[in-house]
């Protein structure tokens, strides 16, 4: 069916949410949305596909983003919820960063809190370039979800069964990847280094859930020094602070790559902790791989930050510094 002029499709992606609870018995809650508007809604395999003016569109998008919410917070909707949340979003109460950015297809993953998606043109490329290719290196300051965004979709990837399992690494540098003489057990050893990746995966998977994970092999976080001679078939692997690895160390990482593995180097060029004298494996990798096909290179800059507003202004601040300085 062609749209008029006035009107606009658009489709809401409900992979691994239970439609059962989320549309209500015989979709009592569904018919409940619609009646409140114009639009068509239409339920079609793992997608809502919305037809109508686009301030109905927004509004639509936005109900069933709560909707979602709620289900994955409570494990299940009631009536009243479903009421309240067409309330709060006619009166323009309710916004969980999906106001007005007609984007609904970009949402990568729903937790508890909060939709995951791309908040910037930068970070709508890098999720792009994730699904097209099976390594992906992303390059930018600190702040522009480089970590956050890359643990989203490794998380909605074995959710989806497209992984068998996960793999998160970080080098250790302070540590000078030797951690043999570190007091404790391997984990109370390396967890300083790996906290950031830990309270990614926190936030996105239920704590009995990730346990589990952790405790079957499902998750893994490891620092980098314990990768050598693994071959990881079926995983999701993403290196993070890859400015700090040596060359050796990033193509011992890469060769590691088994059959239906997909990658995410993330790294911030500017903050490389290794050694003056010694080269950062990140770097060395857009001279080596760059124009390999399946291989992606994406640059995030300060316009991509989506932490404090401050930091933007802050990225921008020190980098006019060094420029002044190298002059």
């Amino acid at each position: 069916m062609s749209l008029d002029a006035e009107q606009s499709e658009r489709r809401l992606s409900i992979r691994g949410v239970d439609t059962l609870q989320l549309l209500g018995q015989g979709d009592r809650f569904l018919r409940e949305v619609a009646k409140h508007f114009e639009a068509r809604i239409t339920v079609r395999g793992s997608e809502i596909i919305l037809k109508g003016a686009l301030d109905q569109l927004d509004a639509l998008d936005r109900i069933f983003t709560e909707l979602i919410i709620l289900l994955n917070r409570n494990q299940s909707i009631t009536d009243a919820d479903v009421e309240t949340v067409i309330s709060l979003v006619q009166k323009g109460e309710s916004d969980n960063g999906n106001r007005g950015n007609g984007n609904a297809r970009s949402i990568i993953l729903y937790t508890k809190t909060s939709a995951i998606k791309p908040k910037t043109d930068g970070q709508e490329e890098y999720v792009a370039a994730t699904q097209k290719n099976d390594i992906v290196f992303v390059i930018g300051p600190a702040g522009t979800g480089k970590t956050y965004l890359a643990v989203a979709m490794a998380v909605e990837h074995l959710r989806d069964r497209r992984v068998e399992r996960i793999i998160l690494a970080r080098p250790a540098v302070e540590a000078g990847e030797n951690l043999g003489f570190l007091p404790g057990d391997l984990r109370e050893k390396v967890d300083p280094y790996l906290r950031p990746l830990y309270d990614a995966l926190h936030d996105m998977i239920p704590s009995d859930k990730l346990k589990r994970y952790l405790e079957t092999g499902a998750v893994e976080i490891v620092p980098l020094a314990y990768m050598r001679g693994r071959t990881l078939n079926n995983a999701f692997v993403i290196l993070d602070e890859a400015q700090n690895t040596t060359p050796s160390q990033m193509k011992m990482l890469l060769t590691r790559l088994g059959v239906y593995s997909k990658a995410i180097i993330t790294g911030d060029i500017t903050q490389i902790d290794l050694p003056s004298t010694t080269v950062s494996g990140l770097v060395q990798s857009r001279e080596v791989l760059e124009g390999i096909e399946g291989i992606r290179f994406i640059y995030l800059s300060e316009k991509d930050v989506v932490r404090h507003r401050l930091v933007r202004s802050i990225i921008k601040a020190y980098d006019a510094f060094g420029q002044h300085q190298g002059t």
